[in-house]
């Protein structure tokens, strides 16, 4: 809990919860405002389990109305506020504030309109991803961002979070195909940013709210845009003897100008925990698998399916296999979606970590993880979007174990701060939540970090949004100012850094 402790804002004057109760008890019916402990522990953490904080009151609002009652509430009674969605998130960002609300949006979860003409779903924030492709389908459309949560996972947190999936590489993360969202400020008035049409008046501040994990307002109706079904869809499966060969596969398919719709690496060690799990025809021999999809009408995928496999073959692929029925397409995917639940096969807990890189030093990053894994004598496995270079190491610790925690922790500090080396960022597309406040002070300058704090202190002075998330002060950075790159301590010198 010290990262949850040194990241907590208190407004000032300390939140008056007897007002905020008899303010909200007009507004919301008393099913929707959960106070004992047995109804608010479930709310205690998201995906990120390595953070936890029981909040004192969780309010489940059933209309944007309640939404906007509840936050003026929380204004009038200095109450900080968390926005919550499925839970899904990987990095702490619905963590509760101790003396704060949760306001979960799950219940506000109707498809309110698929227009297959114009190519878009109007849809709540409770709404799930997959939810909207099932509604669309019998249009012939789709949403792409695909997650690997996507069956749980909410349309709000993908805004929030700016998620993607392996689908990202040609179809684009969620920034991509959102274009319009309906937003309650903490004073409870109504933005809406974006629109249907190509272009929207004003400045363009849709953009700068997907992807701020609920510091700016909470999202009550998000537009997204659609686009048709594949004619057909397959998977080229690469085996390669080492997991820089896989890399220079994925080098060289980008570099021929090929965008494979799903371009996706997995490690040896990552392999052999979900062959047993899927079942998906794995190749268990292999150091790293490689997937790339090809999709369109079936010529432009044969043709593209061909070029993919010359180039794996020239970059040292031992092995392929094109998927030949839409089912096996399906089963290649299972084993890299289910990645992270096979990781409880042959671990307690698991640590994910999210960080980009240039794609050129995939190989070398990963030869630092391996080194890594001596260093805090822990085990990792390795799934990323190679496509976009976008790393998801699975660091495996045991929570029973409290030095074990304190070095999956520090393993996964360590993996940001190399992202940050080689020229990459601290995060793709899990956002930075509690878990990555520190490595905001190495990628950020000063400047750069009070630009945003300005720009979050114009839609929410009184700092309730989501406080536990501040970006850092400059006290903090300084008190991490020992692993801070900017001040020239590099831990990988081997490694080119940009």
């Amino acid at each position: 809990m010290d990262a949850v402790s040194a990241a907590i804002h208190e407004p000032g004057g300390g939140p008056d919860f007897p007002g905020f109760l008899a303010h909200i008890g007009g507004h919301l019916p008393a099913h929707c405002i959960l106070t004992r402990p047995d109804q608010t522990v479930v709310y205690e953490c998201d995906g990120l389990s390595l953070y936890r904080q029981q909040p004192p009151v969780v309010v489940l609002p059933e209309t944007e109305a309640q939404v906007i009652a509840v936050l003026r509430a929380c204004k009038a009674h200095n109450v900080p506020v968390v926005p919550r969605g499925a839970g899904t998130g990987l990095s702490g960002g619905a963590t509760p504030h101790p003396q704060g609300v949760v306001v979960g949006l799950a219940k506000l979860n109707r498809i309110l309109r698929i227009d297959p003409d114009a190519c878009v779903a109007v849809v709540g924030p409770g709404v799930r991803n997959l939810a909207i492709s099932e509604a669309a389908a019998v249009h012939g459309l789709y949403y792409a961002p695909d997650p690997s949560s996507q069956i749980a996972c909410s349309i709000g947190g993908n805004v929030a979070e700016n998620s993607g999936g392996v689908h990202c590489l040609k179809y684009g993360l969620t920034v991509h195909n959102v274009l319009r969202i309906r937003v309650v400020t903490i004073e409870g008035d109504i933005l809406e940013l974006g629109s249907e049409a190509p272009e929207a008046p004003g400045l363009n501040l849709l953009q700068s709210f997907i992807g701020s994990e609920g510091m700016l307002g909470l999202v009550t109706e998000v537009t997204v845009r659609l686009i048709p079904q594949p004619e057909l869809a397959q998977v080229v499966m690469a085996s390669f003897p080492s997991v820089e060969s896989a890399g220079e596969g994925v080098t060289r398919v980008i570099a021929h100008g090929i965008i494979p719709a799903g371009l996706e690496l997995m490690d040896k060690r990552a392999v052999h925990m979900v062959e047993p799990f899927v079942k998906a025809g794995y190749d268990l021999d292999a150091e790293a698998i490689l997937l790339c999809e090809s999709d369109g009408t079936p010529q432009e995928v044969a043709e593209e399916i061909a070029r993919v496999e010359a180039l794996l073959r020239e970059a040292g692929a031992s092995r392929l296999q094109v998927s030949t029925s839409e089912a096996e397409r399906l089963t290649f995917w299972a084993g890299r979606k289910n990645a992270f639940p096979a990781a409880g096969r042959i671990s307690p807990d698991y640590y994910c970590m999210d960080g980009t890189i240039p794609r050129r030093h995939l190989g070398k990053v990963l030869a630092a993880i391996a080194r890594m894994e001596t260093e805090f004598g822990l085990r990792c496995s390795n799934v990323f979007h190679a496509g976009d270079g976008n790393l998801h190491p699975l660091i495996l610790f045991d929570a029973n174990q409290p030095d074990e925690v304190a070095r999956a922790e520090a393993f996964g500090a360590a993996i940001l701060e190399l992202c940050v080396q080689v020229g990459g960022t601290i995060t793709g597309e899990h956002g930075v939540g509690i878990e990555k406040i520190n490595q905001m002070c190495s990628q950020f300058t000063r400047e750069e970090l009070d630009a945003f704090s300005a720009f979050k202190r114009a839609f929410d002075p009184w700092g309730l949004l989501n406080p536990l998330k501040l970006i850092p002060t400059l006290v903090r950075c300084a008190e991490y100012g020992k692993m801070h790159v900017h001040q020239g301590n590099i831990r990988f010198p081997d490694i080119p850094r940009f």
